[in-house]
């Protein structure tokens, strides 16, 4: 009898191959590779100008490599724009909130998916669609507690709530891979607490990259972790596995976040180094 053909394996979400990016006679990025399945929650640490953040433009697409290849879910977007590879399901947060100010917070979301949303043709001259809208742009709200503020101006937020709707504008897009610069940057105890539930709350479908200085979010949160160093991969591995490194140790304790501090990299606690 012949066997029944196997399925062919699913092409990874994220697949960066040999990726770099130069500035002049700087190697932002060094040669790094990774692949990432579907529902992968991974985290890209290092000390400050390993290349973290250049890694995630080049991936969202406001960066260009000098050589190397990006492909989201089998399909090669190395040259893609921006907004192609938000449609194909690429969706970011940034270091600093990206807001518009003079938009409701409301507005804010509608205005984030909307290219995403199948109701978008039309919708500010149908009151129905409209309405469609602004139903998922106040779940998103709900989903990062924002949804009492909508009709507020987006000037009027905190910090913390600017990061929270930067992030409800994120997920508004209704990602397959989520970016996410350093979102704990700035946050209350609480607010970090807030943060991880939603994050530990979405749904399995969605992959996540954190770029994080915060050790006990990714401890937390990334199930696999990829330390850069100088724009290269120094460690890609199980989380504590990765973080309990010795060259890792040896990275962070040598430039570590927070001056006359070392990150305990297995616990995220801290060991002042008067």
């Amino acid at each position: 009898m012949t066997p029944a053909p196997t399925a062919a394996p699913a092409a990874p979400v994220l697949d960066l191959d040999r990726l770099t990016r130069r500035y002049g006679s700087l190697t932002a990025v060094d040669d790094v590779s990774l692949r990432l399945a579907e529902g992968a929650r991974h985290a890209v640490i290092g000390p400050n100008g390993a290349g973290k953040t250049t890694l995630l433009n080049l991936i969202a697409g406001t960066d260009r490599p000098d050589h190397g290849t990006i492909a989201l879910s089998g399909t090669d977007v190395t040259r893609a724009s921006t907004a192609k590879r938000s449609r194909l399901g690429i969706a970011r947060s940034f270091q600093q909130p990206s807001v518009i100010s003079e938009l409701t917070v409301l507005d804010n979301i509608v205005l984030a998916g909307w290219p995403h949303h199948p109701a978008r043709r039309g919708a500010w001259r149908s009151p129905s669609r409209y309405r469609r809208h602004t139903e998922t742009a106040g779940h998103h709200l709900e989903t990062v507690g924002l949804a009492d503020l909508a009709h507020r101006p987006a000037s009027t937020l905190s910090h913390g709530q600017r990061r929270m709707l930067d992030l409800a504008a994120a997920l508004a897009g209704e990602p397959r891979l989520l970016l996410l610069d350093e979102p704990a940057a700035g946050l209350t105890d609480g607010d970090i607490g807030r943060l991880l539930a939603i994050l530990g709350a979405l749904p399995s479908s969605v992959a996540v990259v954190l770029v994080e200085h915060h050790v006990e979010v990714v401890a937390q949160l990334a199930t696999s972790v990829t330390v850069l160093a100088a724009g290269r991969v120094l460690v890609t591995g199980p989380t504590r596995q990765a973080l309990a490194h010795p060259e890792v140790r040896d990275a962070y304790h040598n430039t570590g976040p927070m001056a006359g501090e070392a990150p305990d990299l297995v616990t995220g606690t801290t060991d002042a180094r008067g």
